[in-house]
């Protein structure tokens, strides 16, 4: 695959290594499945984290903590808008031609991408230079927000602490907020060792206009919004945290436990730490470094040296009778260099009215079947709880989908970490050659997978779309 200049078909076959799958017998024991799989575009250098879009939800407070996209911006998901829900939001490590924001990280950039049309789209390298919310392929791909000038916090927020910043840098984790609105990246714009960014954007592709907290606006940046820093009037921390590294996963929690109905995100920076990031009151953290096995540095693989690694986050709100006492979330979180995923359970910690969520027990899902382990996704995502509602959350009892770099393949697993199903990525029978995949979701109603690829040079990187998988 070391061009996808042409429309190619990829075989989506069962792995054939002895793994004891769900039901019994081995994937060597399987009958050979394929499906289909179509390539949705390419050009996109560093493709990185995906979502499909979805239905945001437009329910009015008192049963949504906020008014949502809908009643605010209904132009931008029409269809062929650039948050029409059928279309992607695609990560890229490329600004495509729009003017670097200076002295404030890397490029980087989402896409809007239709996945629905028969042709290939290979993105244009400089489509953008406009600077603005531009498209291209008779509106196929449309740019959402980039490190970009036009994009900066300042402009709806003055007075931010993050001002000089952008929502996206250097892209690499995504959670889109269905429930009560607003799309949030999560960023490495100095790399996996320098600070991390992570923000609230509204289909402008700005930083969040009319925030709780026009201290912070909608960019969070290394210690520059913790709550001691931007809290009115001025508080402690909760938890010490702060975005010390590269943020590199990210998934909403739904709202805040202090009972004032304000979101709460989960981002997991590079050294494994994890922390909580308030619309009102700033960031705390809630588990120390070291509590995500770190991907500081990367692995070594000649594959992915332009391109930074990354944790797969998702989110459990519906806490089993069996999951530790006092839990009332759970984080999975890939460890992509340990072959593992970790399972953090989360409780409530402090006192009103600054409670936040604290960091429980953790145990690890271990597999012969994990193997770079670089993302994950729900097989069935949470598309109508008007508290968590988004491509990051698990809907009641539902699997996830692994998205292995190492060997290129998607495993589909329980909660508990007992194996569903296996696929490989192959081309024709033969496994991808010189590009590994990178990223993966699922669509709203659980039938379509979207994966990312990367490769070593730019025009490898693209979106693959294909079948959701049941049992072998």
């Amino acid at each position: 695959m070391k061009q996808c200049s042409k429309r190619v078909i990829l075989s989506i076959l069962p792995v054939a290594t002895g793994i004891a799958l769900a039901g019994g017998g081995t994937a060597g024991e399987q009958a050979i499945q394929s499906l289909s799989v179509r390539v949705v575009a390419v050009n996109i250098p560093g493709a990185s984290a995906i979502a499909q879009i979805g239905e945001f939800l437009n329910v009015a407070p008192p049963r949504a903590c906020a008014n949502p996209i809908p009643s605010k911006f209904p132009t931008y998901i029409e269809p062929g808008a650039v948050l029409d829900p059928k279309r992607l939001l695609v990560g890229s490590r490329s600004n495509f031609g729009a003017p670097l924001a200076i002295g404030v990280g890397q490029e980087g950039s989402f896409l809007s991408i239709d996945p629905t049309g028969p042709r290939i789209l290979k993105v244009p390298p400089d489509f953008a230079i406009s600077g603005d919310q531009a498209s291209t392929l008779g509106g196929a791909v449309q740019m959402f927000s980039a490190n970009s000038p036009n994009w900066l916090n300042r402009l709806n927020n003055p007075a931010a602490q993050t001002a000089a910043y952008t929502g996206v840098s250097n892209p690499l984790g995504l959670s889109n907020n269905n429930a009560f609105g607003r799309i949030w990246p999560a960023n490495a714009p100095f790399g996996d060792t320098g600070i991390g960014s992570s923000s609230i954007l509204d289909p402008t592709g700005l930083p969040l206009a009319g925030p709780p907290n026009a201290n912070i606006g909608g960019v969070y940046v290394g210690k520059l919004t913790d709550r001691d820093v931007v809290a009115m009037p001025s508080q402690p921390q909760v938890i010490p945290g702060a975005l010390r590294r590269g943020a590199v996963g990210t998934a909403l929690l739904g709202p805040s436990p202090d009972g004032t109905c304000k979101a709460v995100f989960a981002v997991v920076t590079a050294d494994g730490a994890i922390v909580q990031e308030h619309t009102l009151k700033g960031l705390d953290g809630l588990a120390p470094r070291g509590t995500v096995r770190p991907i500081l540095g990367g692995d070594g693989n000649a594959h992915d040296e332009a391109n930074e690694p990354r944790f797969g986050v998702i989110m459990n709100p519906y806490i089993s009778s069996g999951a530790p006492s006092g839990t009332v979330r759970q984080l999975f979180v890939s460890e992509p260099f340990h072959d593992t995923i970790a399972v953090v359970n989360l409780t409530v910690f402090g006192t009103m009215p600054n409670q936040v969520f604290g960091l429980g027990s953790v145990r690890r899902i271990r597999s012969p079947a994990l193997n770079v382990p670089v993302d994950l996704a729900p097989a069935q995502r949470d598309i109508d709880n008007v508290n968590w509602a988004s491509n990051t959350t698990l809907d009641q009892d539902s699997d996830f989908y692994v998205a292995n770099q190492g060997d290129n393949t998607i495993v589909r697993m329980k909660q508990g970490g007992s194996v569903v199903a296996i696929r490989r990525v192959t081309i024709n029978g033969d496994p991808l050659e010189n590009v590994s995949l990178n990223g993966i979701a699922t669509s709203p109603d659980g039938r379509a997978i979207y994966v990312t690829f990367i490769g070593p040079d730019d025009e490898q990187g693209g979106v693959l779309a294909l079948s959701a998988f049941q049992g072998p």
